[in-house]
């Protein structure tokens, strides 16, 4: 894009950068900030995913006593006892992006006569809850990820237009008004000595 050789130009230029060289240390802790935040959201994950593997593992030593529940009728089964109701979430702020935060898994309130199940169901309901709730709680995080990574590309590509384009561009408008200033400068002097030597011969 053309530039205007001008001295007002010129300072226009010279506060854009200065503006450019104050917001990219700011984008740059903040693309820090989101990248470490990330990491450890992307651990908690882990581990998370790691509890409901070894939670789903426990249970096979309920295998025998699981086999129990196709013996029940269709409206009695296991999972006729646990499910979710919804998922409760709050709002929290990280490194300046608004993402879902955890709260707990309702689920429907179902009775059930205890005289209808062997004693292992109470447990099993539980151990089911618990597995679900993990369900959940990865699901929320696996958001976090999705919307922090997200930030962190829309703020890299900032960075990336700060450090690549508009200060370089900047420095190099500025330059370049400076030299056409300069020359400028130097002409109207190379004038006036020409003016001041003609008129010195004319007075002669």
């Amino acid at each position: 894009m053309a530039i205007k050789l001008t001295k007002n130009e010129l300072k226009k230029q010279k506060d854009n950068l200065k503006q450019f060289q104050r917001y990219l240390p700011t984008l740059q802790l903040k693309k820090q900030q989101l990248q470490s935040v990330i990491m450890k959201v992307r651990n908690e994950l882990e581990e998370k995913e790691a509890e409901r593997i070894q939670m789903i593992g426990d249970l096979d030593d309920w295998i025998a006593v699981f086999a129990e529940n196709e013996i029940f009728d269709e409206d009695k089964k296991l999972e006729q006892l646990v499910q979710p109701d919804r998922v409760i979430c709050g709002d929290e702020n990280i490194a300046g992006v608004t993402v879902p935060s955890f709260k707990e898994l309702t689920f429907k309130d179902i009775n059930y006569d205890v005289d209808d199940y062997p004693l292992w169901v109470d447990t099993a309901v539980f151990k089911l809850r618990d597995i679900a709730t993990l369900d959940a709680l990865a699901s929320t995080l696996r958001k976090q990820v999705e919307l922090l990574e997200s930030e962190l590309r829309t703020t890299s590509q900032r960075v990336n237009l700060f450090e690549k384009v508009k200060i370089p561009e900047a420095k190099e408008n500025i330059r370049v008004i400076q030299v056409y200033l300069g020359d400028q400068q130097t002409a109207a002097v190379v004038r006036g000595k020409i003016s001041k030597k003609k008129l010195e011969e004319v007075a002669r």
